[in-house]
């Protein structure tokens, strides 16, 4: 499975960098980006970034 940002409404807060820095990083503007597919091991991690993002910049890629 494959997260995805919407650079559109990140606010650039870091909390998914924190949360699983295996799967999300900050690009050159400041705004996250999931660079990696989530795995068994880290997928609750990365719901974890889902679901405390303050703005619902994140999702499951469809």
């Amino acid at each position: 499975m494959k997260a995805i940002v919407d650079k559109d409404t990140c606010i650039g807060c870091g909390l998914c960098c924190g949360v699983c820095p295996e799967v999300f990083s900050m690009d050159d503007e400041d705004k996250a980006e999931a660079n990696a597919f989530a795995e068994e091991s880290n997928k609750s991690q990365v719901q974890e970034a889902i679901d405390g993002c303050p703005v619902e910049a994140i999702s499951w890629e469809d």
